[in-house]
């Protein structure tokens, strides 16, 4: 998968460019439903799949407030490519972009700068200022702009539509098996390796210390897992908790205290500082 990184001069045009557009964030059996369908027009059309996403969640302009997230911008590329997607847009949100109304980004996005062919939609997707483009504008504009489109329907999990606050919500409350039906694959986070005390290490149980840049986490507890490391998989022991064998300084907010440790069971060396690395559970 190529990641082009903000709107700036394709250095290959995209010969017939089928795209969708969205955070997707945890790249949930909703999403997939989405992606599935993009690509199946993209090879009905001998195109090429294209996600347009966001660095950050609208959120972070528009309210002023930095929600958590199911998976890190890294986290969400490594998952589209897993699906095969063929291009990822990340696009910067800003207040620039916030104000673009929805006919100004398919216009000068879309049309002139992408020259999309195709726009799949899912059935609640929502861009461009006060959140007005939706499946009916961009219908109503695919004739004057040139590109197909289709809208694709929700995907349902006991009676409720499969979103991104709905898995959010299953993690933070430990009701991971529900999560992982709805996700379409096992609950995971992916952390960057970050230089703690090392104290692990000399009680014989070295630990990996994660960052994970505001992805959500299951509660506390020591879980076992499987992990993803330099292309390759190993049995993990995961501790998310405050370490209280330690003295720490007192938080305000205990969340925010919480650390996320790894000890890998067959595995001897981390790298960590510059050479960090990053983490799939």
């Amino acid at each position: 998968m190529k990641t082009i990184y903000g709107i700036k001069e394709l250095t290959q045009q995209i010969p017939y460019p089928v795209a969708t557009i969205g955070m997707f964030d945890g790249v949930h059996r909703g999403h997939q439903k989405i992606i599935e369908a993009m690509r199946h027009h993209a090879l009905m059309k001998k195109g090429e799949s294209v996600v347009i996403t966001y660095n950050r969640h609208p959120k972070t302009i528009i309210e002023n407030r930095s929600p958590s997230f199911i998976t890190s911008l890294e986290h969400r590329l490594s998952l589209l490519e897993r699906l095969g997607v063929d291009y990822a847009v990340v696009l910067a949100f800003d207040q620039k972009l916030a104000q673009m109304t929805a006919e100004d980004f398919i216009r000068e996005i879309l049309a002139c700068w992408l020259g999309v062919k195709c726009f799949v939609l899912g059935f609640n997707c929502h861009f461009g200022k006060n959140r007005e483009g939706d499946i009916t504008l961009v219908r109503r504009l695919s004739d004057k702009y040139g590109f197909e489109v289709y809208e694709c329907p929700p995907v349902i999990y006991r009676g409720q539509i499969i979103s991104s606050t709905a898995i959010r919500h299953a993690i933070l409350t430990g009701e991971l098996e529900t999560a992982e039906k709805m996700l379409g694959r096992p609950v995971s986070i992916l952390g960057t390796v970050v230089k703690k005390s090392g104290r692990g290490r000399t009680l014989g149980y070295p630990t990996a210390n994660l960052n994970l840049h505001h992805e959500v986490r299951p509660p506390r507890g020591v879980y076992g897992t499987k992990i993803r490391w330099a292309e390759q998989e190993h049995l993990a022991l995961v501790n998310i908790g405050l370490r209280p064998t330690f003295v720490r300084e007192p938080s305000a907010n205990e969340d925010e205290a919480l650390e996320t440790e790894v000890h890998i069971l067959d595995f001897k060396r981390i790298s960590t500082g510059k050479t960090s690395k990053s983490i799939s559970l």
